[in-house]
C-alpha cells in the first residue's frame, strides 16, 4: 500500500469539483499514452472474453466478492464478536463463464489463507507465486499482467490510492463501498474515475442497490416526474451492533486497529459513511444530484469500551440539495432498538420509496411485480458485460459524490457546525498515519463537537 494516499491542494486555493475535474482529465489523458498494461481489448460483444481476478482485500467481504463474480453461492455470517464471513456454500458451481481467479493480495497472511481455502471448495488454485502479503501486496499484485479485473475490498482507507494504482495499471475494477474517509481520498477516486474514461476502462461500486430492477424502475419513473419535484427525502440505517475484532495479545496499535477496522475513522470513515452510504446514494440518485450542505449532530452512548474503538453510535442529519430539498438521514448502531434500514421521498404529486411502490395522489398506486436478481452478483455482471460490449460502466462519479455526501454529515455532527459540500470536497484533512507499518499508533479520541475541528 502507497505511503501517501492524499491529494492535497496547494496553499489557500480552493477547486470546484467542476475545475478538479476539467484539470485531472488532462492529467489522466497524459497517464493514459504513456500506460502499457494489459486490459480487456472490446471492440466485439464476446460472452467468452477472459476476465482474469486479482483480489486486493481477502477477508470476508473480498472471499464474497469473488464468488459473487464467479457465480457461485456463499453463507454470509455476521457474529457479534469475531471476523465476518462470506464462505462459499457447500456444493456451489460457477455459473460465469471464462471468468478465472489470478492471484490474491492481503496485508495479513492469515486472511489471505482464509480466502485462498474458501475458493478451493470451487476447485480454484492461486499459486504460492501469486499471494502476495504486506503494505506492498496491491503493487505485486497489479504487477501481474494476466489480470484485468480487480477487485478492492480493503478497509475504506486504503481504497482511493488502490484504484487509482489500479487504474494507472490497466485494470477494470470492482470497488466496494465507500470508496474514500476523507476530502482528499474523494478526490483521488474522481481523478480515477476521469482516467479510467480515457482509458476505456469500467469502475462498478459496491453499491448494489443500483443493480436492481426494482429500484432502477422505481427511480426511473421518479426522475421521469412520477411524483412531480421531490421536496423532502428520509434516508435511515437504524440498526444494532456489528461485529468486533477484539484485541489478542501481540498485536500491535497499528495491527488491532487494521483487523477491526470498522471502528475507527481514519480505516471506515465512521458508520455514517461506511455503512449508511447505501441509503444516501439512493437519495442522491433519486435526486440526479447531490447535497449542498449538511447540518447534523450525533454522539457515542452505547460503545461500551475501546474494543469498540472511538466512532460515533448515532448521527441524525439534515442534508439540503441545490434545489432548497430537504434530506432527512438516522443511522444508528445500537442493539435493543428499533431497527430501520429505508429509504422515501415525497413530492408535489405523491410519494415512494425508490424501491417499488410509488403512490401517486391521483390515480393507482405504482409496484414492481418483476422478478428480482441476486444484486451482488449482478453489479459484477453488469461489469463484465459492459466490458466485453467495449462500453464499460464507470460509477466512480456518483460512488464519490455519495461518500463524500457521508462525510459531509459525519464532519458536521463531530463539529457541530454547518459544513457545506465545496468545504468537505476541498478539505486538506487526510485521515490515518503517514507511514504504514506495524507499531505503534495512538489510540484516537472521541471527536467532541464544538473542539473539533475540520480543515
Amino acid at each position: 500500500m502507497r505511503k501517501s494516499l492524499s491529494a492535497h491542494a496547494s496553499g489557500s486555493n480552493t477547486l470546484t469539483r467542476r475545475q478538479f475535474l476539467e484539470r485531472s482529465s488532462l492529467a489522466a489523458a497524459g497517464t493514459a499514452a504513456l500506460t502499457g498494461f494489459p486490459f480487456i481489448q472490446t471492440g466485439h460483444a464476446a460472452p467468452d472474453d477472459p476476465i482474469r481476478i486479482g483480489l486486493i482485500g481477502c477477508g470476508g467481504r473480498g472471499t464474497g466478492a469473488i464468488a459473487d463474480a464467479l457465480g457461485a453461492a456463499t453463507d454470509v455470517n455476521y457474529p457479534s464478536a469475531g471476523y465476518h464471513t462470506e464462505n462459499i456454500s457447500a456444493g456451489a458451481t460457477l455459473r460465469n463463464a471464462n471468468v478465472k481467479v489470478v492471484a490474491l493480495a492481503d496485508v495479513f497472511p492469515d486472511r489471505l489463507n482464509s480466502c485462498r481455502e474458501q475458493i478451493r471448495k470451487l476447485g480454484i488454485e492461486v499459486p504460492n507465486e501469486h499471494c502476495f502479503t504486506g503494505f506492498d501486496s496491491h503493487q505485486k499484485l497489479l504487477a501481474v499482467p494476466e489480470i484485468n479485473y480487480v477487485l478492492l475490498t480493503t478497509p475504506p482507507h486504503f481504497r482511493p490510492a488502490h484504484l487509482k494504482a489500479a487504474i494507472e495499471a490497466g485494470k477494470n475494477v470492482f470497488v466496494e463501498k465507500p470508496v474514500a474517509v476523507d476530502g482528499p481520498g474523494v478526490r483521488m477516486v474522481l481523478e480515477a474515475g476521469e482516467m479510467a474514461r480515457e482509458k476505456k476502462l469500467g469502475i462498478v461500486a459496491g453499491t448494489q442497490r443500483r443493480h436492481m430492477r426494482s429500484y432502477n424502475e422505481t427511480i426511473k419513473r421518479l426522475q421521469d416526474g412520477a411524483i412531480g419535484d421531490i421536496l423532502c427525502a428520509r434516508a435511515y440505517w437504524n440498526g444494532g451492533v456489528i461485529w468486533v475484532v477484539e484485541r489478542q495479545p501481540g498485536w500491535s496499535d497499528m495491527e488491532w486497529q487494521l483487523r477491526n477496522w470498522n471502528y475507527f475513522t481514519w480505516l471506515s470513515g465512521d458508520h455514517i459513511v461506511e455503512q449508511h452510504v447505501h441509503n444516501l446514494d439512493v437519495i442522491n440518485w433519486a435526486m440526479n444530484a447531490h447535497p449542498i450542505k449538511a447540518l447534523a449532530m450525533g454522539g457515542r452512548q452505547a460503545r461500551p469500551n475501546q474494543n469498540y474503538g472511538h466512532i460515533y453510535d448515532h448521527f441524525a442529519v439534515e442534508y439540503e440539495y441545490p434545489n432548497g430539498a430537504r434530506m432527512f438521514s438516522q443511522c444508528r448502531q445500537m442493539n435493543g432498538c428499533e431497527g430501520k434500514v429505508e429509504e422515501a421521498v415525497v413530492g408535489t404529486k405523491g410519494t415512494s420509496n425508490c424501491k417499488d411502490w410509488i403512490r401517486p395522489k391521483e390515480g393507482q398506486v405504482w409496484r414492481f411485480r418483476d422478478k428480482e436478481v441476486n444484486p451482488y452478483q449482478q453489479e459484477h455482471q453488469n461489469l463484465i458485460d459492459s466490458i466485453r460490449a467495449g462500453k464499460p460502466i464507470n460509477e466512480a462519479k456518483a460512488i464519490a459524490e455519495s461518500t463524500l455526501t457521508g462525510i459531509m454529515g459525519r464532519e458536521s455532527a463531530y463539529t457541530g457546525r454547518t459544513v457545506e459540500w465545496e468545504q468537505a470536497f476541498n478539505s486538506t484533512m487526510r485521515l490515518g498515519p503517514e507511514k504504514y507499518e506495524m507499531g505503534n499508533l495512538p489510540f484516537p479520541e472521541v471527536p467532541m463537537p464544538g473542539q473539533y475541528k475540520l480543515s
